[in-house]
């Protein structure tokens, strides 16, 4: 049986509405940010090869993310997953997955949860809005399986020291740090494909 691999992407959140339209004003925009681009989440099922099931769901509204909306879609997806998960979040669907583990049971058994440049709270620039997690990781640590934290040292977006945060909350989680990987969109992430196929 193959093994399933969920991915929760990235996306961006707001405090108000007013906030969403000022960043859209605001935000860089350049040819290259036009041009589509890969990145490693949408390679990982063809380098992973034929022993996994990759699935890698759409969560509502990306740019102007809702914790509640992203719940829904969730938990409609859950019914068709498998037993011995491995879920990977990356930046906010790391905060995401957290938070909805902390916060929910969930009825499937998950081998290992890995948090990819996940932000813990709004000591970035950027804020989590309802994404903002729980005060305990408890529940969250209980039904994870085995949790990986993976973080470089120079994200732009979600700094280190977030990693930390974690750690302080998650004691026996595994770290994986890099050094230059900034905020993981390359197409490229092979440390990320030996960690799965080591599970």
């Amino acid at each position: 049986m193959k093994q399933q691999v969920v991915i929760i992407h990235g996306g961006e959140t707001f405090d108000t509405y007013k906030d969403y339209i000022s960043s859209l004003k605001n935000r860089e925009v350049s040819l290259d940010k036009l041009r589509s681009q890969r990145d490693w989440k949408d390679t990982l099922a063809e380098r992973l090869g034929e022993d996994f099931d990759v699935l890698s769901p759409r969560m509502p509204n990306g740019t102007n993310a809702r914790y509640k909306e992203w719940e829904i879609w969730f938990e409609r997806i859950t019914p068709f997953l498998g037993k011995d998960l491995i879920f990977i979040g990356h930046s906010l669907g790391g905060i995401f997955l957290a938070k909805y583990l902390s916060e929910n049971t969930i009825s499937k058994t998950i081998k290992a949860t890995i948090l990819v440049a996940a932000p813990f709270d709004d000591a970035n620039e950027e804020s989590l809005a309802d994404f903002k997690l729980s005060s305990s990781l408890a529940k969250f640590s209980e039904q994870s399986g085995v949790i990986y934290l993976i973080h470089s040292k120079d994200d732009p977006i979600v700094p280190f020291e977030q990693l930390k945060k974690y750690k302080q909350g998650l004691p026996n989680s595994k770290t994986i740090i890099l050094n230059n990987r900034e905020h993981f969109n390359q197409e490229a992430f092979p440390e990320i494909i030996k960690l799965i196929r080591t599970l």
